[in-house]
């Protein structure tokens, strides 16, 4: 019995392991979706700010952060830390830090290419040590009673199996208060209402972007069942169908456009990480079918009737994709449409409502509170250059720059 529990504890760790590197993947997916967005002169400092804003958050939230979420901290000898669970506690830290981390990454796609490096990396501190993880130790960890009270009240506490808010309308939305601290990349738009286009700098790796993480997406809700007992093939099932959902409505509506249908499938994949493991497949193909539709629609009023400049569209894509994801396991999870129960649509809306609003106070104190302080943004000189040459000194193609003729 003890060399079988030994087997169980060490499957898993692997379990979780293998988790987390799947995610930690999906990293790279957000680099080169930025990298493939922006302009040429800007594809360095996207790739350089994913990596950067990894490593501050790892820095935040194992000091900071999972002590706020989880009151767990790593203040012992390597002997204990390994004790009884053969370092279970460890990889699950290893596993909710690509969580945390993403939050970061997602804010970079909508603030791309008019930044300031640094500013940008204390914002990354401030978002993952104390700001995410509270709300996290509130969805999924019981903090303040609040999931029991609304258990109490409307008979099943908020359900966010793998962070469609937790995670990813926490992200879009900070990343809505960031952009419009920081304004419209210059020459976006127009004094008389034109809509100056800005296109993408390589289809090619804005598809492999989208290809990473739709592939690491599966480690991010499979995985979230943190032991190999309680996986569940039906959270893999949900999110195919999701994704094929967002990438065919926008591929749809987008007009073949292929931007659209890249991230189509993400939002269909965003929506459905809350309601993976309770809905039906059927319905989690319409909750993604819904989430591409509103990508594309939410994205095009966003850049040409509302003037809001978020590059990669990351508000639409994570924020309203994530709170669809929220309020739809509340619906579709109930059992008299086909879904496994355990959910209520009251605790969903509470649920949702209270991340957005902490994300979004966050992210308008504390974008607003650097600006103010720091600044966070380029000047026009730098913001011309391209921030590769301004803050990195090099471009993405540093050969071509020192033999093309001046």
């Amino acid at each position: 019995m003890p060399d079988f529990q030994a087997a169980l504890q060490g499957g898993d760790v692997f379990f979780v392991l293998m988790g987390a590197v799947m995610v930690l993947a999906m990293h790279a997916g957000f680099a080169f979706l930025e990298v493939g967005t922006v302009r040429r002169k800007n594809q360095v400092n996207a790739l350089v700010k994913i990596i950067a804003d990894f490593g501050m958050s790892t820095i935040a939230y194992f000091f900071v952060g999972y002590w706020v979420a989880y009151g767990v901290t790593f203040f012992a000898n390597a002997n204990a830390l390994l004790a009884h669970d053969h370092g279970f506690e460890l990889v699950k830290f290893f596993f909710l830090l690509t969580f945390a981390a993403a939050i970061p990454a997602i804010i970079s796609g909508g603030i791309a290419e008019r930044a300031r490096f640094y500013p940008q990396l204390l914002a990354t501190a401030i978002l993952v040590g104390l700001v995410y993880p509270f709300f996290e130790g509130l969805a999924w960890n019981g903090h303040f009673g609040l999931q029991d009270w609304l258990a109490h009240h409307f008979g099943a506490a908020f359900h966010d199996f793998a962070g469609s808010v937790v995670v990813h309308a926490m992200g879009g939305w900070i990343a809505l208060m960031a952009v419009l601290h920081l304004g419209a990349r210059r020459g976006r738009y127009g004094r008389n209402g034109e809509v100056h286009a800005i296109p993408p700098s390589n289809i090619p790796f804005l598809a492999l972007g989208s290809w990473i993480l739709v592939v690491g997406w599966f480690g991010f809700n499979v995985m979230s069942a943190q032991h190999v007992a309680a996986a569940l093939g039906l959270v893999a099932l949900n999110s195919l169908m999701a994704m094929v959902g967002g990438l065919l409505t926008a591929l749809l509506l987008g007009r073949n456009d292929p931007g659209f249908a890249h991230n189509g499938a993400l939002a269909g994949l965003v929506a459905i990480c809350a309601g993976s493991d309770v809905v039906h497949p059927i319905a989690a193909l319409f909750i993604g079918a819904v989430a591409g539709a509103v990508f594309v629609k939410v994205f095009v009023l966003q850049q040409y009737r509302w003037r809001i400049d978020d590059v990669l569209g990351v508000w639409p894509l994570h924020g309203v994709a994530g709170l669809w994801g929220g309020l739809a396991a509340g619906i579709f999870g109930q059992t008299f449409l086909g879904g496994r129960g355990g959910v209520s649509l009251l605790s969903q809306l509470l649920g949702t409502g209270l991340g957005v609003l902490i994300a979004v106070a966050a992210g308008f104190v504390v974008y607003g509170a650097i600006k103010r302080l720091v600044g966070i943004r380029l000047s026009q000189e730098q913001e011309y250059d391209g921030a590769d040459l301004s803050m990195h000194k090099i471009g993405a193609y540093p050969e071509e720059d020192i033999t093309r003729p001046r």
